[in-house]
Protein backbone atom coordinates (compact mmCIF):
# COMPACT_ATOMS: atom_id res chain seq x y z
CA UNK A 1 0.00 0.00 0.00
CA UNK A 2 1.48 3.34 -1.08
CA UNK A 3 1.55 5.72 2.31
CA UNK A 4 -0.53 9.01 2.13
CA UNK A 5 1.10 12.16 1.17
CA UNK A 6 1.44 14.26 4.59
CA UNK A 7 0.04 17.35 4.07
CA UNK A 8 1.61 20.29 5.56
CA UNK A 9 -0.14 22.83 6.73
CA UNK A 10 0.63 26.29 9.29
CA UNK A 11 -1.71 25.89 11.95
CA UNK A 12 -3.54 28.82 10.62
CA UNK A 13 -4.55 27.47 7.68
CA UNK A 14 -5.17 23.30 10.20
CA UNK A 15 -7.50 25.97 11.78
CA UNK A 16 -9.29 27.44 8.79
CA UNK A 17 -9.57 23.90 7.45
CA UNK A 18 -11.21 22.45 11.34
CA UNK A 19 -13.75 25.49 11.34
CA UNK A 20 -14.86 24.59 7.23
CA UNK A 21 -15.17 21.04 8.47
CA UNK A 22 -17.23 21.67 11.67
CA UNK A 23 -19.42 24.31 9.74
CA UNK A 24 -20.15 21.44 6.70
CA UNK A 25 -20.90 18.86 9.72
CA UNK A 26 -22.99 20.88 12.08
CA UNK A 27 -24.63 23.71 9.97
CA UNK A 28 -24.38 23.30 6.14
CA UNK A 29 -25.53 19.40 6.48
CA UNK A 30 -28.68 20.51 8.53
CA UNK A 31 -29.50 23.28 6.33
CA UNK A 32 -29.55 20.84 3.35
CA UNK A 33 -31.71 18.23 5.13
CA UNK A 34 -34.13 21.03 5.45
CA UNK A 35 -34.38 21.95 2.28
CA UNK A 36 -34.69 18.14 1.05
CA UNK A 37 -37.75 17.80 3.79
CA UNK A 38 -39.12 20.94 2.23
CA UNK A 39 -38.74 19.64 -1.21
CA UNK A 40 -40.44 16.06 -0.75
CA UNK A 41 -43.54 17.93 1.65
CA UNK A 42 -43.97 19.38 -2.64
CA UNK A 43 -45.06 15.58 -4.01
CA UNK A 44 -44.05 14.28 -6.84
CA UNK A 45 -39.92 13.82 -6.77
CA UNK A 46 -39.31 12.97 -10.33
CA UNK A 47 -40.42 16.30 -11.64
CA UNK A 48 -39.33 18.30 -8.34
CA UNK A 49 -36.00 20.77 -9.16
CA UNK A 50 -35.60 21.80 -5.72
CA UNK A 51 -35.34 18.23 -4.42
CA UNK A 52 -32.32 17.43 -7.06
CA UNK A 53 -30.54 20.68 -6.60
CA UNK A 54 -30.65 19.92 -2.92
CA UNK A 55 -29.18 16.71 -3.24
CA UNK A 56 -26.86 17.74 -5.60
CA UNK A 57 -25.78 20.19 -2.87
CA UNK A 58 -25.75 17.17 -0.28
CA UNK A 59 -23.50 15.13 -2.26
CA UNK A 60 -20.96 18.00 -2.43
CA UNK A 61 -21.33 18.52 1.32
CA UNK A 62 -20.20 14.96 1.52
CA UNK A 63 -17.67 15.29 -0.71
CA UNK A 64 -16.07 17.86 1.09
CA UNK A 65 -15.98 16.71 4.31
CA UNK A 66 -14.56 13.40 3.08
CA UNK A 67 -11.96 15.43 1.33
CA UNK A 68 -11.04 17.77 4.66
CA UNK A 69 -11.47 14.58 7.17
CA UNK A 70 -8.75 12.74 4.22
CA UNK A 71 -6.27 15.84 4.56
CA UNK A 72 -6.90 16.44 8.46
CA UNK A 73 -6.02 13.16 8.41
CA UNK A 74 -2.80 13.58 7.09
CA UNK A 75 -2.08 16.95 7.87
CA UNK A 76 1.13 17.85 9.32
CA UNK A 77 1.66 21.37 11.44
CA UNK A 78 4.40 23.21 10.54
CA UNK A 79 4.65 25.41 13.92
CA UNK A 80 5.88 28.58 12.70
CA UNK A 81 7.44 29.81 15.95
CA UNK A 82 10.22 27.15 15.47
CA UNK A 83 11.01 27.49 11.71
CA UNK A 84 14.53 28.03 11.20
CA UNK A 85 15.01 30.89 9.47
CA UNK A 86 19.08 30.36 8.57
CA UNK A 87 17.30 29.10 5.56
CA UNK A 88 13.98 29.25 3.50
CA UNK A 89 11.56 26.48 5.02
CA UNK A 90 7.34 26.31 5.28
CA UNK A 91 6.14 28.25 7.00
CA UNK A 92 8.41 31.15 6.64
CA UNK A 93 8.11 34.35 4.59
CA UNK A 94 10.25 35.50 2.49
CA UNK A 95 11.50 38.72 -0.04
CA UNK A 96 13.20 38.21 -3.25
CA UNK A 97 13.93 40.32 -6.09
CA UNK A 98 13.49 39.54 -9.60
CA UNK A 99 16.69 39.83 -10.89
CA UNK A 100 15.51 40.73 -14.53
CA UNK A 101 12.71 43.33 -13.76
CA UNK A 102 14.30 44.40 -10.96
CA UNK A 103 10.75 43.90 -8.47
CA UNK A 104 10.80 42.95 -4.97
CA UNK A 105 8.08 40.60 -4.37
CA UNK A 106 7.30 38.54 -1.05
CA UNK A 107 6.23 35.02 -0.72
CA UNK A 108 5.03 33.07 2.28
CA UNK A 109 5.71 29.32 1.47
CA UNK A 110 3.03 27.14 2.92
CA UNK A 111 1.31 23.30 1.97
CA UNK A 112 -0.26 22.86 -1.37
CA UNK A 113 -3.36 22.74 0.60
CA UNK A 114 -2.75 26.44 1.69
CA UNK A 115 -1.23 27.74 -1.64
CA UNK A 116 -3.31 30.82 -2.78
CA UNK A 117 -1.24 33.54 -5.13
CA UNK A 118 -3.30 36.07 -4.96
CA UNK A 119 -2.95 36.34 -1.12
CA UNK A 120 1.20 35.86 -1.65
CA UNK A 121 0.95 32.28 0.04
CA UNK A 122 2.81 29.82 -2.82
CA UNK A 123 3.01 25.95 -2.64
CA UNK A 124 6.53 24.67 -1.26
CA UNK A 125 5.44 22.59 -4.47
CA UNK A 126 4.80 24.91 -7.13
CA UNK A 127 7.97 25.22 -9.42
CA UNK A 128 8.92 28.86 -7.48
CA UNK A 129 8.74 27.74 -4.06
CA UNK A 130 10.31 23.95 -4.43
CA UNK A 131 13.16 26.40 -5.84
CA UNK A 132 13.31 28.41 -3.19
CA UNK A 133 13.57 25.85 -0.14
CA UNK A 134 16.66 25.71 1.53
CA UNK A 135 18.38 28.90 0.27
CA UNK A 136 19.63 31.61 2.16
CA UNK A 137 20.08 35.27 2.28
CA UNK A 138 21.96 35.94 -0.58
CA UNK A 139 21.63 33.31 -2.90
CA UNK A 140 20.10 33.91 -6.80
CA UNK A 141 18.13 31.45 -7.36
CA UNK A 142 17.00 30.12 -10.77
CA UNK A 143 13.52 29.03 -11.17
CA UNK A 144 12.02 26.86 -13.98
CA UNK A 145 9.03 27.58 -15.88
CA UNK A 146 6.35 27.78 -18.54
CA UNK A 147 7.82 30.83 -19.70
CA UNK A 148 11.72 30.25 -19.32
CA UNK A 149 14.03 30.73 -16.35
CA UNK A 150 13.25 33.34 -13.80
CA UNK A 151 16.48 34.53 -11.15
CA UNK A 152 15.35 35.85 -7.86
CA UNK A 153 17.71 36.91 -5.10
CA UNK A 154 16.52 36.23 -2.01
CA UNK A 155 17.01 39.27 0.26
CA UNK A 156 15.44 38.71 3.57
CA UNK A 157 13.35 35.41 5.57
CA UNK A 158 11.25 35.59 7.91
CA UNK A 159 9.05 33.76 10.33
CA UNK A 160 5.40 34.26 9.11
CA UNK A 161 3.09 35.72 11.75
Amino acid sequence: MVAEKKNILTYEGLKKLEDELQDLKVIRRKEVAEKIKEAREQGDLSENAEYDAAKEEQREIEARIEELEKILKNAEVVVEEEVDVDAINVGCTVKVLDVEFEEELEFRIVGSTEANSLAGKISNESPVGKALLRHKVGDVVEVETQTGVIEYKVLAIQKSN
